[in-house]
C-alpha cells in the first residue's frame, strides 16, 4: 500500500509561486512514478507533470511547461511541484498519484492523495 499526502496549497496572486509537497510512503522510493494532476470546478482530472523516482523520465502540461518544475528529494521521500507564474487558470485541486510505470493517463496511477486547493487570484 502506498500513501500519498500533499501540501502547500494556497491563495496567490497572479504572477505569485507556490511548491507543492506529495510525501511518498509505503513502496521504495528510487523507483516508480509519481504525477502531479489538478481538477477545477466543473472539468476533468488533468496531468501536470511526472517524474520517474530514478529521474530518467520527466513531462509536463503544454499548459505549465517553463512555469512548473517537478521534483524529488529522495532522502525525504518527498516530490515537489514548483509553480511560478501562476494564472487564474492554474486554480484547481492539485492531486500527487503513484504509478508503476511513466504515464501522464490517470487511470495508470493506482495510489492517489487527498488533494491541495490552490487558488490564484486576478
Amino acid at each position: 500500500q502506498v500513501q500519498l499526502v500533499e501540501s502547500g496549497g494556497d491563495a496567490v496572486q497572479a504572477g505569485g509561486s507556490l511548491r507543492l509537497s506529495c510525501a511518498v510512503s509505503g513502496r521504495t522510493f528510487s523507483s516508480g512514478t509519481i504525477g502531479w494532476f489538478r481538477q477545477a470546478p466543473g472539468k476533468e482530472r488533468e496531468f501536470v507533470a511526472g517524474i520517474t523516482l530514478s529521474e530518467v523520465w520527466r513531462r509536463y502540461a503544454d499548459s505549465v511547461k517553463g512555469r512548473f518544475t517537478i521534483s524529488r528529494d529522495i532522502a525525504k521521500n518527498t516530490v515537489y511541484l514548483q509553480m511560478n507564474s501562476l494564472k487564474a487558470e492554474d486554480t484547481a485541486v492539485y492531486y500527487c498519484a503513484a504509478a508503476d510505470s511513466p504515464s501522464w493517463a490517470t487511470e495508470e496511477y493506482d495510489y492517489w492523495g487527498q488533494g491541495t486547493q490552490v487558488t490564484v487570484s486576478s
